[in-house]
């Protein structure tokens, strides 16, 4: 996974922060330091919901804990941000989201 990537994404959607995090020179660092909470977000969520749905395949737990923590990194970057507890994307669309912010090789 991208963590920093995604966050890379998120940062510059929200214009004003990208802008004062490249003047004050922390874009890398606050990328890095916030790449590393998505993970373990991701992480947290992945046990719970693994731990709550049992009958769900691991790979669809793994989406879906990986939407969880994205929306609530989305909530704390994005001024005005669409993302909503009950928003749910199917793991087609994730991998869309991540394969359109990853970079090519």
């Amino acid at each position: 996974m991208q963590y920093k990537t995604i966050i890379l994404e998120l940062i510059q959607q929200n214009e004003t922060l990208h802008n004062r995090l490249r003047r004050e020179r922390n874009l890398l660092a606050t990328v890095e330091r916030i790449a590393l909470e998505l993970k373990a977000g991701h992480e947290t969520w992945l046990h719970r919901m693994a731990a709550t749905r049992p009958d769900e395949g691991a790979v669809q737990v793994y989406y879906r804990a990986f939407e969880m923590a994205l929306m609530e990194m989305e909530e704390r970057l994005l001024p005005g941000s669409q993302a909503t507890e009950d928003a749910t994307l199917s793991p087609h669309e994730i991998m869309s989201l991540v394969a359109a912010r990853s970079p090519k090789k």
